[in-house]
């Protein structure tokens, strides 16, 4: 047994999840590691973020406004998140002025960055696409025989293979702020692709070097390195997000080195992450201490 399956075996039966899976990824010689995976689909809930609107800035960095990029980095004073109707959820995303607020992480933010793209005729969609890898899928194109986990109840059913947050469920199409899919060995290809395609690693870092808020061309910073969910011994400069059914992407720009983890950690519950943050750390520290 390897080290990091002896923490997911110490930890699995105090959760709420019943599946882990950990990808490392070292982007200097461009391959993964599969430490501990099921095979399935994890919904990766707000992973979408980086993975749509951050990846659309390095794809398309002309089409990002200064209101764009204030909305990317969730300081653009639209509110945090509320449930949206359909039709109608468009125009009211649209209707909130933005103005440069203090970071308030929001759905909203990350939405009007889509609504913004569209109006310029851009498909964030197809463009995100061309970088995805063929295992990273948005909820609706999943395959029809995909395996699924159970991350929480819809209509109270068990719910599997339907996005787990409500306004992605209730938008019912690509939307950019939750509702991608992806296998453990496909998200790992993904964040490869990304960085061969678009050099975003020391990018973000340049970024995170020019000021002091939050989050950097839409991916979140590690303020203390010894508390950080992204594991102890991670360095200052380290980034990158986290999502509510328990999934998390960590960068090390000076390792040129990263983790994934994916749980289903909303299956019963959301409101109880002391297991979950125990393992995202003792993960990540056993990740940056190899």
């Amino acid at each position: 047994m390897n080290e990091y399956s002896k923490i997911v075996d110490t930890l699995l039966p105090h959760g709420p999840f019943d599946a882990v899976g950990i990808g490392i990824i070292n982007f200097t010689k461009k391959c993964i590691e599969i430490k501990e995976i099921d095979h399935p689909y994890y919904d990766l809930a707000s992973l979408t973020k980086p993975l749509t609107n951050s990846l659309s800035y390095f794809l398309k960095p002309e089409a990002f406004t200064p209101d764009m990029l204030l909305c990317l980095n969730h300081r653009g004073g639209l509110p945090a998140w509320g449930l949206l109707p359909n039709p109608g959820w468009k125009e009211q995303i649209l209707k909130y002025p933005i103005k440069e607020s203090e970071t308030l992480y929001s759905d909203f933010s990350a939405l009007r960055v889509m609504l913004e793209l569209e109006k310029k005729g851009i498909d964030q969609k197809e463009l995100c696409k061309k970088v995805w890898d063929k295992e990273t899928v948005f909820w609706t194109d999943l395959p029809p025989d995909a395996k699924t986990l159970h991350t929480g109840f819809k209509k109270g059913e068990p719910n599997f293979g339907a996005v787990h947050d409500p306004n992605a469920w209730t938008i019912e199409e690509f939307c950019s702020h939750a509702g991608v899919y992806s296998t453990v060995n496909g998200l790992c290809q993904t964040l490869l692709n990304y960085e061969a395609e678009t050099g975003f690693i020391q990018k973000v870092k340049k970024d995170l070097s020019l000021h002091s808020h939050r989050f950097a061309l839409g991916w979140d910073r590690v303020i203390n390195p010894n508390e950080s969910l992204a594991g102890k011994g991670c360095g200052p400069n380290t980034f990158g997000h986290l999502g509510f059914t328990g999934t998390s992407i960590w960068i090390d720009p000076d390792r040129n080195l990263g983790h994934v983890i994916l749980t289903n950690a909303t299956k019963y519950h959301w409101f109880d992450k002391q297991v979950l943050n125990e393992l995202r750390r003792a993960i990540g520290e056993l990740v940056w201490s190899k």
